[in-house]
Parts: structure tokens; C-alpha cells; sequence
């Protein structure tokens, strides 16, 4: 083999085994990514059946239901235009409140409730998810008849 040829193999061997690493890493990535949707999304069927993801929004005030067993909440999440019910089994965040922000993660079930593997609260008074925040003001916008148009950041 002359060395231009040599040079050549070196690269084709080099960029094959770069693309299978980056394909090795987001075929891992793939089931840890979790989308965040507003309750108005999931009522739309934007968000995935049958998969992980993340629902933000509202406590909806009076909807806190804790069962008998102490561990099994049942709530609702509001972006103020839809609200879409929780069930979460576990200990809840202690700044977990009616009327404030809140992230839930896990999945829809086919009875249409989005079943919550995970629970966040905000953290002070004047600090709310950014996807949370901007869902509550695109669906403040669309109540107002204002065109939302996502945020930029």
C-alpha cells in the first residue's frame, strides 16, 4: 500500500468508528429524553403515548386528593386553559402547594390520566420552570386572543 492510500484507510477507519460511537450514545440517550407538554398539548395529542415525558403547569386550587395509604396524591395541572389529572404514589416535594408551579414526570395511560413517576416543586416564590412559564403565558395569550407565538431564548 503506498502512504496516500495507507492515510486514506486510517480516515475511513477513523470516521466509522466515530459514527458508530455517536450512534452507540443516542441509541442509549433515547428513552432518558423526557419533552415537556402544557395540559392543553396533551389534550391536542402532541405528546407521546406509551412513553416518558414531562407536563408542567398550575396546582390546580381544591384538587389536591390524598388517599387513605398516605402516599397516593391525585391532583390536577392546569396551564389555566385545560387541566389534565395526576396521580402520583410517593412522597411529595415539601413546597409542593395548590396554586403554585409544578413538573410532573411520567406517563399517560390509556384512562387519560397522566400517571407521575417523579414530582418537582418550585423552589421560592418567584422562581417557576421556564417551560412552565412560558406555556402559562402562550395559553394566557390564546385566551386573550392574542397570537402566542413561542419565546425565543
Amino acid at each position: 500500500m503506498k502512504p496516500r492510500h495507507k492515510k486514506f484507510a486510517y480516515i475511513i477507519v477513523a470516521l466509522a468508528t466515530l459514527s458508530a460511537a455517536v450512534g452507540l450514545v443516542l441509541y442509549a440517550l433515547k428513552d432518558n429524553v423526557s419533552l415537556f407538554f402544557t395540559p392543553t398539548q396533551v389534550y391536542n395529542k402532541e405528546a407521546p403515548q406509551g412513553r416518558n415525558f414531562r407536563i408542567g403547569g398550575l396546582v390546580e386550587v381544591g384538587s389536591v386528593k390524598r388517599q387513605s395509604d398516605g402516599l397516593t396524591v391525585h391532583f390536577l395541572v392546569t396551564d389555566t386553559v385545560r387541566s389534565m389529572p395526576v396521580i402520583y404514589k410517593g412522597i411529595l416535594p415539601d413546597l409542593f402547594k395548590e396554586g403554585k408551579g409544578v413538573v410532573a414526570q411520567g406517563t399517560i395511560q390509556a384512562d387519560n390520566i397522566f400517571h407521575a413517576a417523579e414530582v418537582l416543586a418550585k423552589h421560592d416564590e418567584n422562581y417557576m420552570a421556564p417551560e412552565a412559564a412560558r406555556a402559562l403565558d402562550m395559553a394566557s395569550k390564546a385566551q386573550s386572543g392574542v397570537s402566542a407565538a413561542p419565546v425565543k431564548q
